[in-house]
């Protein structure tokens, strides 16, 4: 019998991911709901195929698109699961949700679900990169995505939450292009939202509890521009034995690590010189 869990899945031009991703639910959930930001491949197809309720809707950011989700689809079932279409779920983190859903306390309204992430095929086990605690699982009308263009997580409107013990697994398929390409998009975006966070706190607007991961990214931008993103890698690659990820494990740190954060303060300083050149 499928359990009592809704399924919603953000998606654009994704045929290539989703089709293991449903593989991994279709036996599990009662309700899937694909939000698709109007795909031009064969995403949506896929998705009937195996049941999906496709709705069509422009994307501004996941937040915002998962929200419109939560606001606007009459959603049937007591629990929500979230899924990324490059994500799975194994079996024995389904046999682990059927026994506890029925158990949990009235006050347990979320699950925090471990992320095990593979690039190049390999697990990225190193680094501290693993494991990392996400909420993705929690009771109908309980739960919402924080309005954030990047870093974005689900937050309990009540309740608490518990950890499962076995993984979700994100496992994208496409080429490095496509990863280069979507990192320099989510790179824009958090300059973006370091602006915003300025902004509030120059406003004196409260920005909601951070959690650890973001009192460490906190902590990490009072660290002087540049040099940051190399004392980042150096600590993620060999104080927490990123080199034990193999070759794959070297170009992802050296890419996510380095890469990725001294591209963020590029944009940053960018930004910084074009403000100053408006300002004369």
């Amino acid at each position: 019998m499928k359990l009592p869990i809704s399924l919603i899945i953000l998606t654009r031009d994704e045929e290539v991911n989703i089709r293991k991703c449903l593989e991994s639910v279709k036996d599990w959930v009662s309700e899937i709901i694909v939000v698709d930001s109007m795909s031009t491949d064969k995403t949506a197809e896929i998705a009937k195929g195996y049941g999906a309720r496709v709705v069509e809707h422009d994307f501004v950011n996941q937040a915002q698109q998962f929200n419109w989700a939560l606001d606007t689809q009459k959603i049937k079932n007591e629990w929500i699961l979230r899924l990324d279409a490059d994500e799975e779920v194994p079996e024995e983190l389904w046999e682990e949700i059927e026994k506890k859903l029925p158990e949990a306390p009235a006050d347990v309204s979320g699950f925090y679900i471990k992320r095990r992430v593979y690039f190049m095929g390999r697990w990225i086990k190193h680094g501290g990169y693993y494991p990392t605690w996400i909420l993705r699982l929690f009771r109908n009308g309980k739960g919402k995505s924080e309005d954030r263009e990047m870093d974005e997580h689900i937050i309990l409107l009540k309740g608490r939450a518990e950890k499962l013990e076995n993984d979700f697994i994100d496992r994208n398929n496409k080429n490095l292009s496509f990863w280069i390409d979507k990192h320099n998009k989510f790179a824009s975006r958090e300059v973006l939202e370091i602006m915003k966070a300025a902004e509030h706190r120059s406003a004196g607007a409260p920005e909601g509890p951070p959690g650890e991961r973001r009192k460490a990214k906190q902590r990490y931008y009072e660290l002087p521009m540049f040099f940051r993103a190399l004392l980042y890698f150096l600590n993620r690659y060999f104080l927490k034995l990123g080199f034990l990820d193999g070759k794959e494990g070297l170009i992802f740190h050296v890419l996510q690590g380095f890469w990725y954060r001294f591209l963020i303060d590029a944009k940053l300083y960018e930004n910084g010189k074009i403000k100053n050149q408006n300002a004369k």
